[in-house]
């Protein structure tokens, strides 16, 4: 009789086990779609700094070379 209830015990404690990995699991599954969710939005973003951050160096590299050669001109005339 005592064998009966270290089996009933052992299979409540693996019943409960597999209930605290079923939650763990579950919270894991929600977390990791929320973090995926932020790296989408962090991407957009990341997307439009870079846009921008692009568009300043083409200005910068077009004001470089336009006074570049404005001071090349001068200096040959």
């Amino acid at each position: 009789m005592a064998r009966n209830t270290d089996v009933d015990g052992a299979m409540k404690l693996a019943i409960e086990a597999l209930d605290r990995i079923a939650h763990h699991e579950k919270e894991c599954g929600e977390r990791w779609g929320q973090a995926m969710v932020e790296l989408r939005e962090l991407r957009k973003e990341t997307d439009a700094h870079s846009s921008r951050w692009e568009k300043l160096a083409w200005l910068v590299v077009a004001t470089v070379i336009t006074t570049s050669m404005g001071i090349w001109i001068k200096t040959i005339l």
